[in-house]
């Protein structure tokens, strides 16, 4: 929903999107798939002995999510929102999918984009948050470094790009904070 507002995609997906758009042979979840496998590969790097085995279900999680976004994309064909409204409405309700699906995800393992962040927030002493802060911003930063050398414009990324990472956050503790059947899903997957 997020992507096909077309107001930009989500700050974690940006540069798989820009580069699913330059190399069309490959899809959305193919790009996706391909950069979460180099997050995880980096997280390995810098935590070497540290890098729990069950964290390599980060991989299962990844195909998952990757085949999820093809899925999506391809279930949301028809969704095209041509007014502003409408776009704001598409990006919106992505938005809170987004923040509802982070809500229930299971505190055993990460998705890689998350690991990632958390990896580099243990190595380097830093508060998660802040670290999450410059991790998104860097990966909008290199999305946009994309966009413009492969299509001298902004493509792919957006204002939608920026009210996604600074909305998710507000939007999880929202749903979990007023959605208490949220914390007994996220409860019951923990424990199993």
């Amino acid at each position: 929903f997020i992507t096909k507002s077309t107001l930009g995609t989500s700050q974690i997906s940006s540069i798989p999107y820009v580069l699913s758009l330059k190399f069309t042979n490959l899809s959305f979840g193919q790009t996706t798939f391909i950069f979460n496998m180099l997050f995880i590969l980096i997280q390995l790097l810098i935590l070497k002995k540290d890098f729990r085995p069950i964290q390599f279900l980060q991989i299962a999680a990844n195909i998952l999510f990757s085949s999820f976004i093809d899925v999506g994309m391809t279930l949301l064909t028809g969704l095209n929102p041509q007014t502003i409204p409408l776009r704001t409405l598409s990006l919106l309700v992505g938005c809170a999918i987004l923040a509802v699906g982070i809500s229930v995800a299971p505190d055993v393992i990460k998705v890689p984009g998350e690991g990632i962040v958390h990896a580099m927030a243990r190595v380097s002493g830093m508060e998660f948050g802040k670290v999450k802060i410059r991790f998104d911003v860097t990966l909008i930063v290199m999305a946009t470094l994309l966009s413009f050398l492969f299509f001298h414009k902004l493509n792919g990324i957006g204002l939608g790009t920026i009210i996604s990472a600074v909305l998710v956050g507000p939007m999880i503790s929202f749903v979990n904070r007023y959605l208490p059947g949220i914390g007994k899903i996220r409860a019951l997957a923990n424990r199993h």
